[in-house]
């Protein structure tokens, strides 16, 4: 049977019909689908936009760099300014009185007649954490061609004579040596070309009480921007201990110079707040760290104000007392004497927050301010004889400033020790 031929004409028309028809189906059974998938797309940009402009990157960790120095950290939530004073007669006191040659007769107390020995057996232990012990060896070995420099006044001082009496009976008496040139003393370990010094500049800056040996000056005087006067000296230290306190009590405004104290003429003085002329010290201190240290090779240390002990009632003792004939150390922990000006201590916090070099303080205030029976009192070389009077009543020429050796000094090493290879 022959085709019918009007099939073939349909034929086309129907194919394009039904192709269009399918493509309609199609896109009408997958619109919703594909617009949903570009939906989902648009919101998971979106989103991921909003997270990157709410949630910062996390915070890259700090590179951990070592000081120069240390050995080891320091351990987790130990705070070795915060404890108590435990009496021990095993581990202390770490020398004598009279195996220490370089003790100066205004600190060897056993000397001069001081009868009991309980303030040379206290030691000092941190709340959460044990201070490391002192080991003279390991530190000369640290310090092998090195250069330690205390720098500051008689506390300061004091300090230094402390380190060098916890060091030297290990060394060989033909290879130790002790010399003062004028504002400079020098402790030499010769067998391992280190120094431990001292440099007298009881306010780091000029000043006119910068003899040191001739120093009691009424009327104090300081210069400003004077820093180099001194700082000359310390140039090349590796170890720096810095203090300053003492000679800013004065209890009236301090006077400061513009200008040079030779020459004549009108002398530009001007009075200052103390706070606001120790906070100019303290910043010129820490220029002079930044210009001359390398952080990199060189620590850089200060200890707080030293406590004295002029009035016993402030502890609940005898009106009229003061640290003459205490034996013992105070047991209040929160006891804080008003021969410590907190407001210092404010500008010692301010000033050190805003150094751009490492820094450290030794908080020696608080845990000193407990140890009332530590001072030299009167028990100790007279600069001038005390007269009939004050014999009858040694309360009124006890030197409740200054400390006996061995004793509370030492434990500030021992924190500088501690800091120093466990920051």
């Amino acid at each position: 049977m022959k085709p019918n031929p009007s099939s073939f004409r349909k034929s086309p028309f129907s194919s394009y019909l039904l192709t269009l028809s399918f493509i309609v189906l199609f896109g009408f059974l997958y619109f919703e689908d594909f617009s949903c998938l570009f939906r989902q797309q648009q919101q998971q940009q979106t989103q991921s936009n909003f997270q990157q402009q709410q949630i910062p990157n996390p915070p890259k960790e700090k590179e951990y760099i070592r000081l120069p120095f240390a050995v080891g950290d320091d351990q987790n939530g130990c705070d070795v300014f915060e404890g108590r004073w435990v009496y021990d007669e095993e581990t202390r006191p770490q020398y004598a009185e009279s195996s220490c040659p370089y003790i100066q007769p205004q600190l060897t107390c056993e000397r001069y007649g001081r009868p009991d020995r309980e303030y040379q057996h206290w030691r000092w232990q941190p709340r959460r954490c044990d201070l490391p012990s002192f080991n003279a060896t390991f530190m000369l070995d640290r310090l092998r061609g090195k250069r330690m420099l205390y720098v500051g006044d008689s506390l300061n001082r004091g300090q230094y004579v402390s380190m060098v009496c916890l060091l030297h009976s290990i060394i060989p008496e033909n290879a130790k040596s002790f010399k003062t040139f004028g504002s400079l003393t020098v402790f030499t370990a010769k067998d391992y070309n280190a120094t431990i010094e001292f440099y007298w500049a009881p306010f780091l800056l000029e000043s006119n009480s910068d003899n040191a040996i001739v120093h009691r000056v009424t009327d104090r005087i300081v210069r400003a921007g004077s820093i180099n006067k001194h700082g000359q000296h310390w140039e090349g230290a590796d170890i720096l201990v810095f203090n300053t306190y003492l000679w800013w009590m004065t209890g009236t405004r301090m006077k400061i110079l513009r200008g040079p104290f030779k020459g004549n003429g009108t002398k530009d003085i001007r009075a200052l707040e103390t706070e606001d002329a120790y906070r100019l010290a303290l910043r010129s201190m820490l220029r002079w760290v930044e210009k001359h240290m390398d952080p990199q090779k060189t620590r850089v240390f200060f200890t707080t104000m030293s406590p004295s002990h002029e009035k016993s009632a402030e502890w609940g003792g005898e009106l009229d007392g003061n640290c003459y004939n205490q034996t013992t150390p105070i047991d209040d922990p929160t006891y804080w004497g008003f021969g410590s000006s907190k407001s210092i201590m404010r500008v010692i916090g301010e000033v050190f927050r805003k150094s751009n070099v490492p820094i450290t303080a030794l908080n020696i205030t608080q845990l000193s301010e407990y140890r009332k029976d530590a001072h030299t009192s009167i028990y100790k070389k007279q600069w001038n004889p005390p007269k009939p009077e004050q014999l009858d009543n040694p309360k009124s020429y006890s030197d409740c400033v200054h400390w006996c050796l061995p004793g509370l000094q030492d434990t500030w090493n021992e924190l500088l020790y501690a800091k120093l290879f466990y920051p």
